[in-house]
């Protein structure tokens, strides 16, 4: 990490610089693409002390294994998320071809076999696989309102051998926001783990690891991506905890690393992160205070308006805004709202988040349709519940745009 006379750089500076490697041979300014399955051993020994483990060895054997581009980004993103700790030498990140292959790792590697403890309103993937794969792989998952500490704490009790607590920063689609800090402390006092998904929030809102969490995950398809060009995701953890839950090693034989090219087009999306979150932020504020005033709009959830539920505890883990996710509901519920997104012009009609461009969906019908009913209705998640991904048009011509289609 660079420092300049003994001060580290701003986050800004870091998500810009994050990563770099300037021991390129031929000094390229930017970390080259590695497209490259395997590499060469300049004689026999090098290879069999490469996959030895022993000093001497290549230092890349097979892309699967590592890859010089996939290291550039695991380096910058877990830069990222242990900005400004004092130990953020003892993380490293790994990154993933997917963010459900990262967070499906990380729960089977740690879990291993033992109870986990789920919030309710999750990605709905991720629901699929707590509540229908984990009993196929032998461990038991329980769904609860994770913004309830006293909650979080009873399901400990009542489940001595929790291994796991997992939740999102910022949930999806609720915008549920729980009490990383407590709850670490909840964890860690009954012998647990937390991880986080801090895919809506990224380390420019929250830091999860600061806040006590074990194991943050993204999925970088969205914000460190920035441009729906890609698929990714990322753990960053103790380096500790992944020799002692053997991630790496599930990751190897899962087959879940990112590709070269995908890692590449992530770093370029990190370089203005920092740049892109200032104004999704600033344009989600402004399109939120438009929508709560709207009389068409029942309910709308955004951790940034006063009406959230969780609006104190958002200014105190959030720094530098609230993000750029709207949730809201119609009067008139599920018609209103498929009237509304039929009728957008600039807002993109399409699943996903994170992109320099609006998208507008439905969670009941898309994202969240594979989610267990029941989980559904005790995460609030309802048939008229409309998610809103602001993107960094100007903030008048989105609301504008909003505008012509309610009243269509």
């Amino acid at each position: 990490m660079i420092t300049l006379k003994n001060k580290p750089l701003s986050f800004e500076s870091s998500a810009v610089h994050a990563g770099e490697d300037k021991k390129d041979q031929y000094g390229s300014h930017t970390t080259p693409i590695y497209q490259t399955s395997t590499f060469a051993f300049k004689d026999v020994d090098q290879g069999a002390k490469a996959f030895a483990h022993e000093e001497g060895g290549a230092s890349h054997i097979y892309s699967r294994l590592g890859n010089p581009t996939v290291e550039h980004l695991e380096r910058a993103i877990c830069e990222l998320e242990t900005f400004g700790l004092s130990n953020a030498e003892d993380y490293s990140g790994m990154a993933f071809g997917s963010g459900m292959a990262a967070i499906t790792t990380g729960i089977i590697s740690i879990a291993k076999g033992q109870h986990i403890i789920a919030q309710d309103a999750l990605y709905g993937c991720t629901s699929q696989f707590l509540k229908e794969e984990t009993p196929k792989l032998g461990m038991a998952t329980s769904f609860i309102d994770t913004s309830d500490t006293f909650l979080v704490e009873m399901e400990l009790k009542k489940h001595p051998n929790t291994a796991l607590i997992y939740l999102e920063s910022i949930a999806n689609p609720t915008l549920t926001i729980s009490d990383i800090e407590a709850i670490a402390e909840l964890a860690h006092q009954h012998g647990a783990l937390l991880m986080v998904d801090n895919t809506f929030a990224t380390p420019y809102h929250i830091q999860p690891l600061a806040l006590g969490a074990d194991i943050v995950a993204h999925s970088t398809t969205k914000y460190m991506g920035g441009h729906g060009t890609i698929i990714g995701g990322v753990l960053v953890a103790k380096k500790a905890l992944y020799e002692e839950s053997e991630t790496f090693l599930f990751r190897k034989n899962l087959g879940g690393i990112a590709g070269p090219m995908d890692a590449w087009l992530t770093m370029n999306g990190l370089k203005t992160l920092a740049l892109r979150m200032q104004k999704h932020t600033s344009n989600a504020m402004q399109v939120a205070r438009f929508l709560e005033d709207h009389p068409m709009v029942d309910e709308i959830w955004y951790p940034g308006l006063e009406s959230h539920p969780q609006y104190g505890l958002a200014n105190h883990i959030m720094k530098n805004g609230f993000g750029g996710v709207i949730t809201f509901e119609l009067k008139g519920g599920f018609e209103a709202g498929k009237s509304l997104m039929n009728h957008v012009k600039l807002c993109t009609l399409a699943v996903s988040l994170g992109t320099v461009d609006t998208l507008i969906q439905h969670p009941a019908s898309m994202t969240h349709s594979i989610v267990d009913e029941e989980i559904k209705k005790q995460a609030g998640i309802t048939d008229g519940l409309v998610r809103l991904a602001v993107g960094i048009e100007s903030a008048e011509d989105i609301i504008a745009d909003l505008e012509q289609a309610l009243e269509a």
